[in-house]
C-alpha cells in the first residue's frame, strides 16, 4: 500500500488549526494576546515526547509544513501593513519616530551588551542577532492590550501604536542585516562597514517600493477594475504580495520585507472601486487565509522550542539577561516623547512586548553553529523565544499599573 505523503501534512494542519482557534477563545478569555496561545500550544506539542508521546514528532521537520509556515508568515505581515499607508506614516511625526528610534537603537545596543558579556568568545555578528532578536515591538500584541484595556483611543495608544508602526519599518531593515549574517552573505566577524551596507541595501530597497510601487500599484488596479473580472481582488493583491517577496530576495532580503512593504504600498484609494464591487474589503478577504496559516508558524516556532534546552548550560541567564535588555531597552523610548498631555510611562510600557520579528530571528538563529557550542542557535532560539513569552505576559500587567498611576496624578477638579 502506497501511502500518501500528504496524509501527514493534513492531520498536521487540522491539529494546528482546530488547536489555534482553542487557545486564542482562551487567551481571549484570559486577556492575553492570541499570538500567546499558539506559542504555548507549539510548546506543548512540541515537548509531548517527554511523556513519551512520539507522534507528533515527525512535524518539526515536515518540509511542507515548513513551507506553509513561511507563507503564513508572509500574508500575516502583507496584513499588518494594510493597516499603514505611506502617507499616514509620513503624518506620524516627529516624536512617533523619535520614540521608535531611541527604542530601537537602546534594543539592539543592549542586546549586543548581553551577547558580548555573556557569549564573549562568539563573534560580532551573535551579539549582533541578539539585538536584532529583541529590537522591535510587536504592534498586533500592543494593539491587543490596549483594546482589551479600553484604552485604544488614548493618546498614549495612539503614540504607542504609530511608534510602532515605525518600528517595524526599522525592523525590516534590522531583519534584513541579520537575514544577510546568517545566511552566510557575512563571513566571519562583522565589520562596522558591511552592517552600515547592508542597511543601507535594505533601506534603498524599501524607498524604492515605497516611491515606485504606490504608483505601479494604483495602475494595477486601475487595469484590474477595468477589466471586470470577478473576484480580482485578492488574487492581484496576493500576487503583487508575492512579488515583491521574490524581489527582496533577488537583492538578498529576506522576503517577509517585501511582504511588509505591499501592504504598506496597498492604499484603499487604488482599490476601493474593487472592494465596492465585491462588498468586502481587502482585508476581509485576506484575514481567513492569515487566520488559517499565521497561526502555523507561531506554533511551529513553539514544538521547535525543546524544553529540555532549558537546562542547558547558559540558557536560562542568556534568556532572563535578553528579557531584561528587552524591558530596558524599551523604557528608553520615554526619552523620544516631546509635549505634554502623554504620559511617559505608559508609552515605554505599552512598547515591552516583542512578537513576530523577534520569532523571524529566532527561528534564523537555528541556523548558527559553533566549535565551542555546536548547539548555539538552539541555545539562542530558546532563550529568545522565553524572552517573547515573558514579555507579552508582562504588557498587561505593566499597562494597567502605569495607566492606574496616571490616573491617581490626575488633578480632581
Amino acid at each position: 500500500m502506497i501511502r500518501d505523503p500528504l496524509a501527514p501534512v493534513l492531520l498536521y494542519l487540522a491539529i494546528i488549526a482546530v488547536g489555534a482557534k482553542f487557545v486564542d477563545w482562551a487567551m481571549s478569555r484570559l486577556r492575553q494576546p492570541s499570538v500567546l496561545g499558539e506559542l504555548l500550544l507549539g510548546v506543548l506539542l512540541g515537548n509531548l515526547p517527554l511523556l513519551g508521546i512520539q507522534v507528533l514528532e515527525p512535524m518539526k521537520a515536515n518540509t511542507t509544513i515548513d513551507a506553509l509556515a513561511g507563507l503564513g508568515l508572509i500574508v500575516l505581515l502583507f496584513d499588518v501593513g494594510l493597516e499603514s499607508t505611506v502617507s499616514q506614516m509620513l503624518k506620524l511625526g516627529v516624536t512617533a519616530v523619535a520614540v521608535a528610534l531611541v527604542g530601537v537603537l537602546a534594543s539592539i545596543a543592549l542586546g549586543w551588551g548581553v551577547g558580548a558579556l555573556l557569549l564573549a568568545h562568539e563573534p560580532g555578528h551573535v551579539h549582533l542577532v541578539l539585538g536584532a532578536a529583541i529590537c522591535s515591538t510587536s504592534v498586533g500584541i500592543s494593539a491587543r492590550v490596549l483594546r482589551d484595556l479600553g484604552r485604544s483611543q488614548s493618546a498614549e495608544a495612539r503614540l504607542i501604536l504609530a511608534a510602532a508602526l515605525i518600528d517595524d519599518v526599522l525592523g525590516l531593515v534590522v531583519i534584513a542585516v541579520a537575514g544577510g549574517v546568517m545566511s552566510g552573505l557575512v563571513v566571519g566577524d562583522l565589520s562596522a562597514g558591511r552592517v552600515v551596507s547592508m542597511a543601507a541595501e535594505a533601506a534603498g530597497f524599501i524607498l524604492i517600493v515605497f516611491i515606485l510601487g504606490r504608483y505601479f500599484s494604483s495602475r494595477l488596479f486601475s487595469l484590474t477594475s477595468r477589466l471586470g473580472a470577478p473576484g480580482a481582488l485578492l488574487p492581484v493583491a496576493l500576487g503583487l504580495c508575492f512579488a515583491l517577496c521574490w524581489l527582496a530576495t533577488t537583492v538578498g532580503l529576506a522576503p517577509i520585507v517585501g511582504a511588509l512593504s505591499a501592504g504598506i504600498i496597498l492604499e484603499p484609494l487604488h482599490y476601493q472601486d474593487l472592494e465596492k464591487r465585491e462588498d468586502r474589503t481587502l482585508h476581509q478577504l485576506v484575514y481567513p487565509i492569515t487566520s488559517l496559516l499565521s497561526p502555523v508558524f507561531f506554533v511551529l516556532v513553539g514544538i521547535r522550542t525543546d524544553l529540555r534546552m532549558l537546562a542547558a548550560p547558559g540558557v536560562l541567564s542568556l534568556a532572563t539577561a535578553l528579557t531584561l535588555a528587552a524591558v530596558l531597552g524599551k523604557q528608553a523610548c520615554a526619552a523620544g516623547v516631546f509635549g505634554k498631555g502623554v504620559n511617559r510611562g505608559t508609552v515605554a510600557a505599552g512598547m515591552i512586548p516583542r512578537g513576530e520579528v523577534s520569532l523571524v530571528v529566532a527561528n534564523l538563529a537555528r541556523t548558527f553553529q559553533s566549535r565551542a557550542r555546536p548547539r548555539l542557535g538552539d541555545v539562542i532560539f530558546t532563550a529568545v523565544v522565553v524572552t517573547v513569552l515573558l514579555t507579552t505576559l508582562m504588557t498587561p500587567l505593566a499597562l494597567k499599573w502605569s495607566l492606574r498611576l496616571k490616573a491617581a496624578e490626575r488633578p480632581v477638579g
